[in-house]
């Protein structure tokens, strides 16, 4: 655990004190949303009312320079149950996510932004339901929405349904996970958090959804442009190929070496046929081939290469999970 999320469960001692673990955590970003912060807290706290389970809140703030923090800090003698977790600087919602998910200590773990485009008051208690119900991650589906964004957002949702094989209309919203998702997931990166639900879906775990209402941000700006739209879709092609080939690389380098090298064999072929038929020679033909049969070996040897990286990685996973095994199973000193 990073030192700042340890410090903020530290502050937290006195007023949590040796308090059982709470069954629902409510992880949530932040970045300069300070005057979204009051009302945010009173609807999370209404949506954990109406759930009947003993709830917390981490709330991660991304280097907010309007006093998200310290408005959120204020406000923890009316929440005990709120842990505020700070980076130095703003380092995306993909490196947030992973400080929260950190930090949670719940068995359920919601996933709400702080711009109360969604109502945790309503939201809450239906992604709870969806988990309770049996799915493994439960994803909101935006109901009414409105904005610039829609259309693109629309291309995205179609595209990575029909690349994923993945059966959910909004895959950018409000989610709901069981610990053992957070657990099972492998490491985030760059923008990857577009992407929790593919990554959830290909280790097998059961994906739901449910609509919500959308409702317009009231303060504060939005932090997400149309500018992201290309760097969406190379995450996203870098994603599915990682997903397909990353226990298999040598199905895709040799596959393209494979290709290559019949390409120049058939090329050579033709190329002797005209030799011998009519006494033609195509040199620039013989080089280009010569070309094609090279860059195929090397693709097989890359994936030769690849194969001896993924051995490794599997090694070093395997030798992990014994070590957490030992951990869990050492015996407490007195």
């Amino acid at each position: 655990m990073p030192d700042s999320v340890a410090r903020a469960w530290t502050e937290l001692e006195p007023a949590q004190g040796q308090e059982e673990r709470p069954r629902v955590s409510v992880f949530v970003p932040a970045h300069n949303e300070v005057e979204n912060i009051e009302p945010l807290l009173a609807r999370i706290e209404t949506g954990l009312e109406a759930c009947g389970l003993r709830g917390e809140v981490v709330l991660v703030d991304d280097g907010s320079t309007d006093g998200t923090a310290e408005a959120a800090e204020a406000l923890q003698g009316r929440y005990p149950w709120l842990c505020v977790v700070r980076h130095r600087r703003n380092m995306g919602l993909t490196e947030a996510m992973r400080t929260g998910f950190r930090a949670v200590r719940g068995d359920l773990i919601l996933f709400l932004p702080a711009d109360l485009e969604c109502h945790p008051d309503e939201d809450i208690p239906k992604l709870v339901q969806r988990l309770q119900e049996g799915n493994d991650v439960v994803a909101g589906w935006r109901q009414n929405r409105k904005g610039g964004k829609v259309f693109a957002s629309s291309i995205y949702n179609t595209v990575s349904r029909r690349l994923f094989a993945l059966d959910v209309h909004d895959m950018n919203w409000i989610k709901g996970f069981r610990r053992e998702v957070i657990e099972d997931l492998p490491p985030l990166r760059s923008d990857w958090h577009r992407f929790v639900l593919m990554l959830a879906a290909s280790q097998g775990w059961r994906v739901g959804e449910v609509p919500t209402q959308w409702y317009p941000r009231q303060a504060g700006r939005s932090h997400y442009g149309l500018g992201r739209i290309p760097v969406s879709f190379l995450d996203v092609l870098v994603v599915k190929f990682l997903l397909t080939f990353r226990r298999h690389p040598m199905r895709f380098f040799g596959g393209l070496g494979a290709i290559l090298i019949a390409t120049a064999g058939a090329i050579g072929v033709y190329l002797l046929y005209l030799w011998l038929s009519i006494g033609r020679q195509q040199r620039p033909v013989f080089q280009f081939a010569g070309y094609l049969a090279v860059a195929g070996l090397i693709l097989f040897l890359v994936g030769f290469v690849a194969e001896l990286v993924v051995s490794q990685s599997d090694q070093i996973d395997e030798m992990a999970r014994q070590l957490d095994e030992l951990r869990q199973n050492r015996p407490q000193g007195p």
